[in-house]
Formats: C-alpha cells, structure tokens, sequence
C-alpha cells in the first residue's frame, strides 16, 4: 500500500497492515484521534456523468439524488427478496460519486452497477489507484489527512461515516439511551499514491495505526461491514443497518417490499448481538464461531477484537429466538463464556394493529320483536 508498506515493522498481507508493532498502542491513539490507519481492505469506485445521482437513487437503498458536493451517506444493493448484496459508503463532489467498497465486494459491486446502467448516462470504474485512510476526525491527524486527499473535482474526498448518527429516513433498532457510535465520528480520506507518500512523510510513525485498531473502534461502535456480517441471508434490520444505509421513505427500489413489510408487519429472523468474551483462557476464537445457550446452537460470531479497554469482544449474528443473557461462544474445544448486550432486540419491527372483524356468530342477534323490553 503506497509508501506505508515500506516502514519498519510492519505486520501486512499484501496490502492490508495488520499492525506497525504494537497494536494495542496504536488503537488508543486512534481513538483519541492522534493516528491514522491505511485501509488496503477496502476499494474505491468512481461513479461519473449527470444521470450518476438519479440513477444509483433508483437502484439502492439510500436517497442520493440530491446530494450536494461534500455530502455522505451510505447505501446497500439488495435482491428482490430484500438481502443485502453490496455495502458502500458514498460521497460526491458535484461530478462524481465515490463509493467505498470492501475489497472482495468491489468488483462484484462495479460489475452489477456496469450491467444495470442500461442507457444511464453514467460510467463506473473501481480506481485502484488510489489509496484510504481512515481516522477519528477532530484529532490532531484530522486537519493533516483531509489536506492529503485527492481533490480531482476541488472538494476534498472525506467520506464522514453515517453511522455516528440516525441518517434522514433512516430508524434505529437499538433500544439503549447512549449508542456507542455516538463518539465514533470515522472519516476516510481517499488519496492518490503520491498523496499517500507525502503523507507518510509528514506523519510521525506514532501516527499510524493498523488495520486491528481500527477493526477494534468498529466493533465497540457497533458498526456491521459488508465482509464481516453479511452472509447470503442478511436483512439490513438484523444488524441494525437501516439507521444509516437505507431511507424508509424514499420510491421504490429493488428489495424495498420486503424492507417496508419486515420493519412495519414483522420481525427479522436474526439479530445482532455485542458479545463481551472471557479473556481468561487467552483463546480469541474466529469469526464463524458457533454461539449456545445451553445445549443449542443460537449463533455465529461475525466479528472478533481485542480492545484496548473492554478486552475481548465480538459482534455475533443470534436467532430472534435467542434468549437475553449470558451465551457460550466454542472455540477449539473450548467454552467461552459470553455477557451478551442487546443491539437489535428480539421484537425489532412492528406488529401491524389490523382491526378485528366480529365473526358472524358472535355478533349480537336483532331484537325479537315479541320481546316486550322492545316496547312493542
């Protein structure tokens, strides 16, 4: 990954760095907004033309049409039956739309977009030129890493995670008073090569921070990833996803019946759960770890971190019918005990009030008219 491969230390495959040497020092400075992480996980699309907005608006989740240059937002591609196919995070600058993409979905994503333009005038293209960073905006990197972003249009490209907060038309289903992703103001830079060089240069080492902090920052916010909690079966309401990456109110699109029927009439058939593992047998388990109350099988964990104050944690996708309260994560032989907190409760939704019709023969008979308490 550009010039932040070259440094001494450095743990990485390919280009994703998993850490510069002590990664547990790195995430609390990336929390505190005084590093950066190269994300070589993730891709970027290039979406350009001036049918671009109106196009991906009718396509997805989320409403863009009518974002001005400098805006954010996310958007999810679903099937026909509502599941979610592609995650990305969308910025536009007044000629193009950037999407951020994870890695393994980017060509999958580009491909769909290519094959759905028809006539729109519009072109895509992923820009494996390019290189993402991403930090805690308001720290002392912030101002350093937005003047380094590619600017081809003469806005910045500074993708501000949607996740901190309930975007327009979007619901929350976490019923708690503080959300952790309420300090989790994530921002990506995208940067060409020559930027990202520069960029190593100005920074100090202690700046940088890899790939396990910033996994570590998402999973205390909360924050599902397409790589990470989307399997062939993933509705946007089981984890929780409609707060930030679909609007409940805008037209039709691909998948919205079964958005509008799950989030009004039912309930999603899985929900997203924070795990809070015990560390004590120094066995952090793998994603795809199966999750038990008891006896039965109620889940998988989709996300494994160690943080730098909470310790082991996870995210775990768990069956509606998951009982709240202490689960069981197996690993290697091993159960690991697991203090569940609730994100997307069991009764996520909402059951429709259809008035009741009295059937025939309940409904009260006529008054016989021979009945003297008719006054007849």
């Amino acid at each position: 990954m550009s010039g932040f491969a070259g440094i001494d230390g450095v743990v990485s495959d390919g280009d994703t760095i998993a850490h510069f040497g002590d990664a547990f020092r790195e995430q609390r400075r990336l929390a505190d907004g005084a590093a950066l992480a190269p994300l070589g996980d993730r891709a970027v699309i290039e979406v350009a033309g001036p049918e671009r907005l109106t196009w991906l608006d009718s396509i997805t989740s989320q409403a863009v049409g009518h974002l001005a240059p400098g805006d954010s937002t996310e958007l999810l591609v679903l099937d026909p039956q509502g599941r979610v196919e592609h995650a990305a995070g969308v910025f536009d600058d007044g000629a193009s739309t950037w999407l951020i993409a994870d890695a393994g979905d980017a060509e999958a994503l580009a491909g769909w977009l290519t094959r759905m333009k028809f006539r729109t005038q519009a072109t895509v293209e992923i820009r494996s030129d390019l290189v993402l960073v991403g930090y805690i905006d308001g720290g002392t990197v912030a101002s350093t890493a937005s003047a380094a972003a590619f600017a081809p249009n003469g806005v910045p490209l500074v993708w501000a995670d949607p996740w901190q907060r309930i975007s327009a038309g979007g619901h929350q289903y976490a019923e708690v008073a503080a959300h952790p992703a309420a300090d989790f103001s994530w921002r990506v830079a995208i940067l060409t090569g020559e930027g990202a060089d520069a960029l190593v240069t100005a920074l100090d080492r202690e700046a940088l921070a890899g790939l396990l902090a910033a996994e570590a920052l998402r999973v205390a916010a909360w924050r599902p990833r397409w790589t990470t909690e989307v399997d062939e079966r993933s509705l946007p309401h089981e984890s929780d996803w409609i707060r930030s990456a679909v609007h409940l109110n805008k037209g039709c699109y691909r998948g919205q019946e079964t958005v509008a029927k799950v989030h009004n009439l039912g309930h999603p058939p899985r929900r997203l759960a924070a795990l809070h593992l015990d560390g004590s047998d120094a066995v952090l388990p793998e994603p795809g770890a199966p999750v038990f109350s008891g006896d039965d099988e109620v889940g998988h964990l989709t996300s494994v971190v160690r943080h730098h104050e909470d310790g082991p944690i996870a995210l775990a996708i768990l069956s509606r019918r998951a009982p709240i309260g202490d689960l069981v994560v197996r690993a290697d032989g091993i159960d690991i005990a697991a203090s569940q907190q609730v994100i997307v409760p069991a009764d996520a939704g909402a059951m429709a009030d259809i008035p009741r019709l009295t059937r025939l023969s309940r409904r009260p008979s006529a008054p016989d008219p021979r009945d003297s308490r008719t006054g007849i």
